[in-house]
């Protein structure tokens, strides 16, 4: 009896506490760890990476006091400035886009065609969402859809983490087993100094197996929930998004003609991203226009269509709290000059191990390390630099280090709280990370597993 009490008593501590205590103890390893440092230079492309070999304790480095785990905070709501701005912005595009009726309306439509078919519906989102993370390295770009896939799981009588598994286990899937994302796998095989997009056919082997293996985790989760919504891991909480499915309310021409604009919206976005190079401040501008061209459309006032931007902003203002709260971790690590000394203890090991289980070791360094540099593209510039050359001490292909840096980089992308995107990701829906982390881990034994059993493999073939 007392151990029931107990267990009720206890409760896990909103997702803004979990990442308070998280910048506390990114202090205390600060305060516990030397400080040391790489030496960079500058590369071709006028990017800083590591020269291996170079880690060097730092002298005379005075300790951070105690205020900086709140002096860090603002430094953080600063690092993730744009990122930050563009959710409020996209809370405030959706705010505007319900109020047109379109979205509910589209997912009455959507009920009606594929609701018979669910895994059908479910299955071929994900797999879009895998293609355009695999391909052209989209993840923040999947945030304005968030709360139409929450409406759609809700009227499939299914609960908010299966429309965050259908997002973020596709994204997860499509940067761990990536076939030509800009941002990861190019960025590490030039580093790597192997051909950009080679090894590509049995990578796209590993996405679809990947992906099979994360739609199954998310659809037995799925059913579970649709045949007992009690066994909901978020059944106490309130989900609503304000977006419904609605029989009686008519997609009519004009409703349509919004979701056009929405669509033709996103082929811009992916034009400008591939082509222009842009990133979230023009994202953010791209949405503010939707928004105007969407109040337009469905004739809706000036002042009620400001009126509804403020209040889809505001649903978002503790997403964008968590945010910066995530981003203000890395802060620590950074001016305590720590994130160098934790790679390079996490390195040196791996050059004791024989090449099959150096290979699984770096996707489990990568994996930790993922923590500490939540940016693919910086942990490329940071770790590449470093495990190429190992992995020729280590007799392993420069092309498996690739691999295993995907695995490490892409999977645990939708694991670690320190990646804005995913607390971004959280928080809209409503789902408290440490359910989250409930849900996922499974998934996540599963990946590791696996995909230490496909860079042993790599290497036993020569994978090159």
């Amino acid at each position: 009896m007392t151990d029931t009490g107990a267990a009720k008593r206890f409760h896990v501590p909103h997702t803004l506490v979990l990442l308070l205590g998280m910048i506390v103890l990114a202090y205390g390893l600060t305060l516990v760890l030397p400080a040391g440092s790489y030496e960079r230079v500058t590369n071709e492309a006028g990017r800083e990476q590591v020269v291996p070999g170079s880690y060097e304790r730092l002298a005379d480095v005075e300790r951070l006091p105690p205020t900086e785990v709140f002096t860090a905070i603002p430094h953080g709501f600063e690092a993730a400035g744009e990122i930050i701005f563009f959710i409020l912005i996209i809370g405030g595009m959706f705010g505007v886009f319900r109020a047109t009726g379109a979205a509910d309306a589209a997912i009455g439509s959507m009920l009606r065609r594929f609701g018979g078919r669910p895994a059908l519906l479910l299955g071929g989102t994900m797999a879009i969402f895998a293609l355009g993370s695999a391909t052209i390295g989209m993840a923040e770009e999947y945030i304005p859809f968030l709360p139409l896939l929450v409406a759609l799981t809700a009227a499939l009588g299914m609960d908010a983490i299966v429309a965050v598994g259908v997002m973020c286990v596709g994204y997860g899937v499509g940067y761990g087993a990536a076939l030509i994302n800009p941002f990861t796998v190019f960025i590490a095989q030039d580093i790597a100094g192997i051909p950009q997009g080679s090894g590509l056919a049995l990578r796209a082997v590993l996405l679809v197996l990947f992906f099979f293996l994360g739609f199954h985790h998310v659809w037995r989760y799925a059913k579970r929930i649709q045949a007992n919504p009690e066994e909901s891991l978020v059944a106490d909480i309130d989900t609503d998004v304000h977006i419904h499915a609605r029989d009686d309310l008519p997609l009519t021409g004009r409703r349509r003609l919004v979701l056009v604009s929405l669509g033709l919206a996103l082929v811009v976005l992916i034009y400008g991203l591939k082509v222009w190079h842009w990133y979230l401040v023009e994202m953010g501008a791209l949405f503010l226009c939707l928004s105007v061209i969407m109040a337009i459309i469905g004739r809706i006032s000036a002042d009620d269509a400001a009126k509804q931007f403020g209040v889809g902003a505001s649903e978002l203002t503790m997403t964008a709290l968590l945010v910066g709260f995530a981003r203000s971790i890395q802060v620590v690590l950074e001016n305590g000059q720590v994130v160098d000394t934790i790679i390079a203890g996490m390195a040196n090991p791996l050059q004791r191990l024989g090449p099959e289980l150096a290979a699984a070791g770096m996707f489990m360094f990568q994996s930790v390390l993922n923590f500490f540099i939540p940016s693919g593209s910086g942990q490329a510039y940071v770790t590449m630099p470093l495990m190429a050359p190992l992995a020729d001490l280590v007799d392993v292909s420069r092309q498996v280090a690739v691999l295993a840096y995907q695995f490490g980089d892409g999977f645990t992308n939708i694991l670690v709280p320190t990646n804005a995107v995913l607390i971004g990701i959280l928080s809209i829906a409503a789902v408290p990370y440490d359910r989250w982390v409930r849900f996922l881990l499974p998934f996540m034994l599963k990946v590791w597993l696996f995909g230490s059993l496909a860079l042993v493999i790599a290497v036993m073939i020569g994978y090159a």
